[in-house]
């Protein structure tokens, strides 16, 4: 039921900014109005600065709040994706226990990709199959140039 509290998180930006633009294109429509009833310009601006142009800024203001909402929206979903693909459920913990501690590669010869940051098993699902990867320099990893890569040399494995 995460979703439908993001969802609810996200729907007071909507639901204002739905408000503001019809608040925004009723003030207009008073505004127009009450101009074509009157043959004098002097006898038209009070419609105009108390009901036109706060109606287009209430349109205006409507539009940003549309636009922030639905901003809020897509990165709540994408929130919401990324821990669909890190969390491991507590249903099938148990299940995924023994892969979830099972190297993701075993390889000892270690590769990198030029201009990169990390070094990488030869059988990691980053580098394995891509012709660039080559062989990484000792120098490289005895200065401490590169980084291990998280996925195939997870933290306590000195590999």
């Amino acid at each position: 039921m995460r979703t439908a509290s993001r969802l609810r998180t996200a729907h007071p930006a909507l639901w204002a900014g739905w408000a503001a633009l019809a608040a925004g294109a009723v003030l207009c429509v008073i505004g127009w109005y009450g101009v074509s009833g009157e043959r004098f310009a002097e006898r038209q601006v009070p419609y105009l600065a108390s009901c036109t142009i706060p109606g287009a800024a209430l349109i205006v203001a409507g539009a940003v709040l549309l636009a922030h909402g639905r901003g809020q929206a897509a990165a709540a979903r994408v929130e919401e994706l990324y821990g669909l693909l890190v969390d491991a459920g507590p249903a099938g913990a148990e299940e995924s226990a023994p892969a979830a501690t099972a190297p993701v590669a075993v390889s000892g010869e270690m590769r990198m990709v030029p201009g990169g940051t990390l070094w990488h098993r030869a059988d990691c699902p980053l580098v394995a199959g891509k012709a660039e990867a080559v062989p990484v320099d000792a120098k490289l990893l005895r200065g401490g140039d590169l980084s291990a890569c998280p996925i195939c040399d997870p933290p306590g494995d000195t590999g």
